[in-house]
C-alpha cells in the first residue's frame, strides 16, 4: 500500500505546531526520542524528522511527497516548489536590522553597508530590485551577534517577537517579507499519493476553517429579525428556530473570528440578547 511522505522541522517551534496540526486532523503518530522517521497508525503516512534548510532538496529529490516548511525557506532554497496550502502558524518576518547606534534608518542607507545573513538568496534579490549594492557574509546561525563583533554593519534574519533583536541591541530597519508555515509539494508525487494528499488537506482545511472561525447563538426579537440576520452571512444562512416565549427566535451562525467584534457589537445595536460564542473544532463544507 502506498504511503504519502511527509517532512516537517526535526525541532523547535514549528516542529511543535506540525505536529499539533497532525493530531488535530485526527493523526496518530508514534514518535521515540531522537527517531527521525515515524508511521502514523491510522492513516497511510510517514512522518521524516528533517533540519530545515535541507527539506527543499528533499522535495526536490521526491525523497519526500510533502513537507510543513516555513515559507521564508522555499522562498530562499526553492522557489520553485508548490505551496498546497497557507497553514496560518509559525508566522515571522524576514528583516535587516542594524544597531541601535547606528545612523541607518532605512533600506537606502545600507548602500555600501556589509550585511550578515543566513538568506543570500533572499537578500540580493531584494536589494537588487531596490538598487541597493551591498556585501553579503554568510552565516549559519547567530546572525544577530555579526555586528558586536565587527563583522558586518547590520543583519537580515527571521523576527518573530523582535525580542532577540533587542536583546542584541539591534532595531529593524526594513522588512523583506512576511512569511507562515506553508505545506509545499514534490514536482515527483505519484498520482496515489496525490490522492492521499487531498485527503490530508481536506482535512486540514477543516481544522482551518474551524480555528478562523466562531460559532454564535443568540436571541432576537421576531421584528428584529431581519434586521439581525442581515448582519450574520453564515456557511450559507442563519439557522433560525421559534423560542418557547412568543415573539422571539434563536439564531445560530458561524462568523470569522477577525470580525468578531465588530459583528457582535452590530448585533447587539439591533437588538439581538443572550449572544453566546463558541468556538468550532473543525469545519467540514
Amino acid at each position: 500500500m502506498s504511503k504519502l511522505k511527509i517532512a516537517v522541522q526535526k525541532s523547535g517551534r514549528l516542529n511543535e505546531d506540525s505536529m499539533a496540526l497532525l493530531k488535530d486532523i485526527g493523526i496518530s503518530i508514534d514518535n521515540g526520542k531522537d527517531q527521525l522517521k515515524a508511521s502514523a497508525a491510522n492513516f497511510p503516512l510517514e512522518v521524516f524528522y528533517l533540519r530545515n534548510g535541507d527539506i527543499p532538496q528533499y522535495l526536490r529529490d521526491g525523497v519526500v511527497d510533502i513537507a510543513i516548511i516555513g515559507e521564508n525557506v522555499l522562498i530562499e532554497k526553492g522557489q520553485e516548489l508548490v505551496i498546497a496550502e497557507r497553514l496560518g502558524f509559525s508566522k515571522c518576518r524576514v528583516s535587516i536590522a542594524v544597531p541601535k547606534a547606528s545612523k541607518a534608518k532605512c533600506l537606502k542607507d545600507l548602500q555600501g553597508q556589509r550585511i550578515a545573513t543566513s538568506y543570500p538568496n533572499t537578500v540580493n534579490q531584494f536589494l537588487e530590485q531596490n538598487g541597493i549594492t551591498a556585501q553579503l557574509h554568510i552565516i549559519n546561525g547567530s546572525v544577530e551577534i555579526a555586528p558586536n563583533i565587527g563583522l558586518a554593519d547590520g543583519i537580515c534574519d527571521i523576527v518573530s517577537s523582535g525580542s532577540t533583536l533587542f536583546k542584541n541591541g539591534l532595531k529593524e530597519v526594513e522588512v523583506l517579507l512576511k512569511s507562515e508555515a506553508v505545506l509545499a509539494v514534490s514536482p515527483s508525487i505519484s498520482k496515489d499519493n496525490q490522492k492521499l494528499l487531498e485527503k490530508l488537506q481536506f482535512r486540514i482545511q477543516s481544522v482551518l476553517r474551524g480555528q478562523n472561525s466562531k460559532y454564535v447563538l443568540l436571541n432576537a426579537p421576531n421584528d428584529k429579525l431581519e434586521e439581525i440576520i442581515s448582519v450574520l452571512p453564515g456557511m450559507k444562512s442563519p439557522t433560525v428556530l421559534p423560542l418557547a416565549e412568543k415573539g422571539w427566535s434563536s439564531v445560530h451562525s458561524v462568523i470569522d473570528k477577525n470580525e468578531f467584534w465588530e459583528v457582535i457589537d452590530e448585533l447587539k445595536e439591533k437588538g439581538a440578547q443572550g449572544i453566546l460564542v463558541c468556538p468550532i473544532e473543525k469545519m467540514v463544507l
